[in-house]
């Protein structure tokens, strides 16, 4: 099947093109400023633009054991509705994902239910390290610790197990970073006031810049001592952005930090109108956090955008601050938030294409994905960027059926989502067939 896309700009590595682009079977194969190949299937792009497909280095899809709030199938469904074209999901699904069977098990899954393309984190915890290191770098994109418990209890505390995992894996080592005393003792705070039904609006106080800092900094002491790879997810403080560096390229970093799309959009005060549901660990702060957060992304201290997909069912997140699920489902939408950053003046085009798509294809060291380049794989997403709409129940693909974006308006819309070269996504119509690969890893 040949694909031809006719006349679009092209958003690649720190440049906008105007060309034509040519797809043959799974892979880009000619980019040029005007093609004439015949083709089975012709484009017009036209004053739209044409991305790399988003590469999402942290959802939860709640598959096996929570499958309520969310599946393989419905999530990566709206995923590739939103431009993302892979995935890289996390070990906190029940039971956890901290054997090499149970590993392989949601690879299994996947492989029959994945709309995108996907990567499963093999999970640590205080008792697995000889499961941890019989890990295959090649087909596994990292391990995932919780130095803070969350969804799951997946809590890494043992500081010797820490230092073997990180003294003993080559492989890139993604944090969860909330001190876990800090926090118990900020809720027992909380809860000595106002029982079990604490106002949400605390969060940020009870999950607090402090929790953060403090095991951020020390996840980066022993990655520095033990010479580990190491990714600290979802960054929400101002203040652990000083931790990191910009003054070398990403692909000679060691330590390398994410940014979710809810910290960019949402402070402590939206907690009033939108309550638990913008309740996250870690928890959206303050708007200075937000600002610097936003500085840091763009001078490079901060690597990568994702969305920490992670849906909970509505009923679940109705209920009292101390029974509230933390998390939210966003994966279908992180994309034109972030074209909507752009529409306001706050961040490139071509930078939101290396933060999405460029980035963590260098960071997770992602085989042929995340560059519009001839002999890589077409994950590709046509986006137009004078369309508008509004997040409406009937237009949410997640299988809990909301979204904190409810009623918000935007002015940019995905058109088209290739996975690797077959149009999965046009205009609002999804294929129901499936075209997700697993993603493979260079091994140095």
């Amino acid at each position: 099947m040949k694909t031809l896309i006719k006349k679009v700009k092209i958003v690649n590595e720190g440049k906008i093109v105007e060309g034509d682009i040519l797809l043959d079977n799974d892979l880009i194969s000619k980019i040029d400023s005007q093609i004439s190949e015949e083709a089975d299937r012709i484009i017009d792009g036209e004053g739209k633009y044409l991305l790399p497909g988003v590469i999402d280095d942290q959802v939860h899809f709640r598959e096996p054991g929570l499958t309520h709030k969310g599946d393989i199938e419905t999530e990566s469904r709206s995923a590739i509705a939103g431009g993302t074209t892979s995935f890289i999901e996390q070990p906190n699904t029940v039971p956890n994902a901290v054997t090499q069977e149970l590993l392989a098990d949601k690879y299994e899954i996947a492989s029959q239910k994945s709309y995108a393309n996907y990567g499963f984190m093999m999970g640590g915890t205080n008792d697995n390290l000889e499961e941890v290191l019989k890990t295959n770098p090649r087909n596994v994109p990292g391990i995932k610790l919780f130095l803070g418990s969350s969804t799951g209890n997946m809590l890494v505390d043992n500081p010797e197990t820490l230092e073997k995992i990180f003294s003993n894996t080559k492989m890139l080592i993604a944090v969860h970073c909330e001190d876990e005393a800090t926090i118990k003792a900020n809720t027992q705070k909380y809860l000595d006031e106002y029982g079990e039904d604490i106002p949400v609006k605390f969060h940020h106080l009870i999950r607090s810049e402090e929790a953060c800092y403090k095991s951020s900094s020390k996840a980066i002491e022993l990655a520095k001592k033990t010479g580990a790879r190491l990714h600290v997810f979802h960054l929400s403080t101002a203040k652990e952005t000083e931790l990191f560096r910009n003054d070398i390229p990403l692909k000679d970093k060691k330590i390398t930090a994410e940014v979710c799309v809810h910290h960019l959009t949402f402070t402590n005060e939206d907690y009033e109108t939108k309550g638990g549901l913008i309740k996250w660990n870690p928890a959206v702060k303050t708007q200075k956090d937000k600002d610097g957060l936003w500085e840091a992304l763009l001078d490079d201290r901060i690597d990568v955008i994702a969305t920490d997909h992670a849906p909970h069912t509505w009923e679940e997140k109705q209920n009292v601050y101390t029974k509230c699920p933390s998390g939210a489902p966003l994966v279908q939408h992180s994309l034109v938030v972030m074209l909507e950053n752009y529409k306001n003046g706050k961040i490139s085009l071509e930078k939101i294409v290396e933060k999405m798509a460029h980035n963590p294809a260098i960071l997770f060291r992602i085989e042929k994905r995340g560059f519009i380049r001839e002999g890589y794989k077409a994950d590709l997403v046509l986006v137009d960027l004078n369309e508008n709409w509004t997040v409406e129940k009937e237009n949410i693909l997640y299988k809990c059926g909301w979204s904190p974006l409810e009623g918000m308006n935007f002015h940019s819309k995905v058109t088209h989502t290739f996975v690797n070269g077959n149009l999965v996504y046009e205009n609002g119509k999804i294929n129901e067939q499936k075209f997700g690969e697993r993603l493979l890893f260079e091994v140095e």
